[in-house]
Order: C-alpha cells, then sequence, then structure tokens
C-alpha cells in the first residue's frame, strides 16, 4: 500500500521548509541539487544544511541564484517545466498549483490570470520549491497528502504591492476551504504564497483519524524564535485499515437539473473530473411538476469543496447544491507501471478483505495503446497483465498465494 504523506504546519508553510521536510523523510539530496540545472535555470546552486530551530534538528534548503528577471507570466513558467521532461503526473500537479497563484492574485486584482506578473512567486527559488515539492513527494511514491490546521501568523508583510495584512490577500485566498489559526503574536507572515498554493493543490483535506507512522522530518524556516521550533513535519504513513479497507472522510455535493441535455452534462462531468472531483455520478430523477430530470453528485475531498461548488454553479443551471459529509470505506490500492510494447502502462492492484488481491491496468492507458496498435482493448489488457505477473504482480491471489512485487518499473 503506498505510503500517504501528513502535513503539520504548526509554524506555518513554505516550500523551502516543504523541500527540507521532504529530504529528512527520504528524498535523494542528489536529485534536488540537479533540479535546478534540469528546469534550465544555469548557475543555481542548491545548498543543503542541517539546523536547530528551539532544539530541534531539521533540515534548511536554500537557493544561490544569480541574476534573474523579476517575476514571471504563467505562460513563461509552464514552458519551463514543460521543457523539462517532467513525468506527466508532476507536471499537471505543478501547473495547478501556478494556477491556482495566479487566479488568486488575478481575483484580487481584477484581471484574468494569464495577465497576472507573479513576482514572489515566478521567482526562480519559488519554481525550484513547487517542482521540487510536487516531483519529490512522487518519487517518494506518496500516494495521497493530508494536512492538519494551519498556523499562518500576524501582524503584516512586505510585498511588490505595498505593505499587506497577513496572511496577504492572495495567501488567504489560497487557504480557503482549509483551517487555519492567526498568531502566535509577533510572528509575522508564516505563510507563504508558494506554501498555501502547495497546499491547495495537493491536500485531500485533514490527517485521518488514525495512521501507522513510518517517517518523519522537519524543514525549517527562516527565521528563528527563542521559545518555539519554526519548521514544517512531514510525517509518511501507512492508513490505518478498518477491517481491511480504509476509511476517508468526504464530501458530497448534489444538484437536480432539469433544462440541461445530454451533451451538455457530459461536459460538465468532465469539468468537473479535471477540478479534482473524486467521482461524478449523473442520475435520472424526477422533479416538480412531474419534469424529469438529471441528479448530479460529486465525491471530492473537503479542502476542494469550495472550488468544485463554484465549478459546479458556473458550468450548469444549477441554483443550489446540497453539501454533506461522507465516509468512504475503499479497499487499499498500489499502482505500478509496466511497460507493454515500448509504451508506459499504469497498474492497479486492490487488497481484498481476507488478503487476496485483484489487479487490472488503467483503461486510459489501454485505450491509448491499442488506438496505436490497432488491436482490441481485450488483446491489450490482457498483454499488460501478462506483463505484471512476470514481474510478480499477480492479477488475482488468493491470501495463501499472495506475492510480493518482483519490481517497480
Amino acid at each position: 500500500m503506498s505510503p500517504i504523506a501528513i502535513i503539520d504546519p504548526f509554524s506555518g508553510i513554505a516550500g523551502d521548509m516543504m523541500l527540507g521536510a521532504l529530504l529528512e523523510v527520504g528524498l535523494d539530496p542528489e536529485w534536488l541539487r540537479a533540479l535546478p540545472a534540469r528546469l534550465g535555470l544555469d548557475g543555481v546552486e542548491v545548498r543543503i544544511q542541517r539546523v536547530l530551530r528551539a532544539g530541534i534538528a531539521c533540515t534548511k534548503v536554500d537557493f544561490d541564484i544569480p541574476p534573474q528577471p523579476h517575476g514571471r507570466h504563467i505562460k513563461k513558467i509552464r514552458e519551463m517545466v514543460a521543457a523539462a521532461g517532467v513525468p506527466d503526473a508532476v507536471r499537471e500537479r505543478a501547473d495547478a498549483t501556478f494556477t491556482s497563484i495566479a487566479e488568486a492574485e488575478g481575483e484580487i486584482h481584477g484581471v484574468g490570470p494569464e495577465k497576472v506578473h507573479l513576482h514572489e512567486v515566478g521567482a526562480v527559488d519559488a519554481i525550484l520549491d513547487v517542482v521540487g515539492s510536487v516531483w519529490g513527494l512522487q518519487l517518494l511514491g506518496v500516494d495521497k497528502v493530508y494536512c492538519g490546521p494551519i498556523v499562518v501568523g500576524d501582524g503584516t508583510v512586505k510585498a511588490a504591492h505595498g505593505i499587506l495584512p497577513v496572511p496577504a490577500p492572495a495567501t488567504l485566498k489560497l487557504l480557503e476551504g482549509h483551517v487555519i489559526r492567526p498568531g502566535p503574536e509577533g510572528a509575522g507572515e508564516l505563510v507563504t504564497p508558494t506554501g498555501a498554493a502547495l497546499v491547495r493543490a495537493l491536500s485531500c483535506g485533514p490527517a485521518p483519524a488514525s495512521y501507522t507512522p513510518l517517517r518523519s522530518g522537519y524543514g525549517a524556516g527562516t527565521k528563528e524564535f527563542a521559545n518555539r521550533a519554526n519548521a514544517l513535519r512531514i510525517t509518511l504513513a501507512e492508513p490505518a485499515l478498518l477491517g481491511g479497507v480504509v476509511v476517508e472522510s468526504l464530501t458530497q455535493l448534489a444538484t437536480d437539473i432539469d433544462d440541461m441535455d445530454g451533451e451538455a452534462l457530459s461536459a460538465l462531468s468532465d469539468v468537473l473530473r479535471d477540478e479534482g472531483a473524486l467521482d461524478v455520478v449523473l442520475l435520472a430523477t424526477q422533479m416538480k411538476k412531474g419534469r424529469p430530470g438529471t441528479r448530479v453528485e460529486v465525491l471530492c475531498a473537503p479542502s476542494s469543496a469550495d472550488r468544485i461548488e463554484h465549478v459546479l454553479f458556473l458550468h450548469s443551471s444549477s441554483i443550489g447544491v446540497r453539501r454533506s459529509s461522507v465516509e468512504r470505506h475503499a479497499l487499499p490500492r498500489e499502482e505500478w507501471t509496466v511497460l507493454v510494447q515500448g509504451e508506459a502502462v499504469r497498474m492497479k492492484r486492490v487488497t481484498l478483505p481476507g488478503g487476496g488481491t485483484r489487479t487490472k491496468p488503467e483503461y486510459d492507458d489501454v485505450r491509448r495503446l491499442a488506438a496505436r496498435l490497432g488491436r482490441s482493448l481485450r488483446d491489450v489488457s490482457a498483454e499488460a497483465l501478462e506483463v505484471a505477473e512476470r514481474l510478480g504482480i499477480p492479477s488475482v491471489t488468493s491470501p495463501a498465494a499472495k506475492a510480493t512485487p518482483a519490481s517497480n518499473h
């Protein structure tokens, strides 16, 4: 079962703190030192050192950066990340992080996100913070990220547009839907726009009620306080199982619609999934005066409920959305990637109650490969399962025959 990551921002969160904590829980320092060159950021040096914050040993990450443009537009940042050849999932999540910043800044300043000139966040260190954090989590095999209450600081901060209250307007916008705590007194800014955007893009919501810690580490912030540690803690953990299943707290959004056609409802479902909905279901229902209608039910992480509700209002004719908290029981799952005819196909394996397993290839990957090869979905799926079997990933096992994967390709 893939580990989860639990972020504990008891003294705020910033990109460099995130990187330091990831190094503490197993991210390769040499990989991070090589990241600037991979992103085409010549001359940038990565300094990694062990420091103390109120008696706690932490890892501090700093970047020595030669003169650079003062900020960048999001289009330029996307081009840099695309040119680095990062994995698709990392590129998409990093893009979501930068896009959320541009949208927040644009809303605050009354301009479109594509016109926003990202000052602090478009700088080299912020780009490295975002790409390094998102990619680093993938390299550590993290399946999901959760975040505890976020301490945001107090007072004011000097930004490109002048003196702003803490948290800064765009930072507060990015933190909508998350539990925050002002203070402590005299702390100043503890959450940067980059840190807030990483929480927004990565977090599935509050930490599970129970879990098994595997490793923990602390990433140091720049400020030093006399009586408390200015650090970010990350814990890698295994989700606790209840009766062989993972218990998750999620949010369900529901609305009934009677004036949208099938094509529009299908498009709405695609938009909601693109925005991070875990599941979208369309159900036939009967509305007032006996009119036939469609109930749209959306399952999502609590932290993304506000954003997805906004999308639901924007892209549908709904004038009201019901919201409820639900508990989902899910089978533990793992994911591998195998090569079939030279192309990557993701394989998902779930562990059944009692210890057996069931494996199947990802449909989108099978469909793409079948179209390229001119073969049926069934043939490509069967070949993927054969490759997985050779690697020790059984398609079906009983508890007595349970196997351990030989490698993760």
